[in-house]
């Protein structure tokens, strides 16, 4: 809860970058919750047609929350 505005602005950042690829590691992330990863899929889903995010080692919930409740967010890869 402390860090989800820094995460918010992380990601709000993330869209204003003009390349096809956006590579995001979290690899040193442990947990991130229901509420942050709507807000992962909510700014895939703002993304422009052809631009992707793709997840760099995410935390295990986070591959599980995105396929329970985005399971056809093609704007996002997660990669192990």
């Amino acid at each position: 809860m402390n860090t989800r505005s820094v995460w918010q602005q992380a990601l709000n950042q993330l869209v204003e970058r003009r390349t096809d690829v956006l590579h995001v590691d979290l690899s040193r992330v442990r947990f991130v919750d229901v509420a942050g990863v709507t807000d992962l899929a909510v700014t895939a889903q703002r993304l422009p047609e052809g631009q992707r995010i793709v997840l760099d080692r995410p935390p295990p919930q986070l591959p599980r929350i995105l396929e329970h409740f985005w399971p056809d967010l093609a704007a996002i890869e997660v990669a192990a």
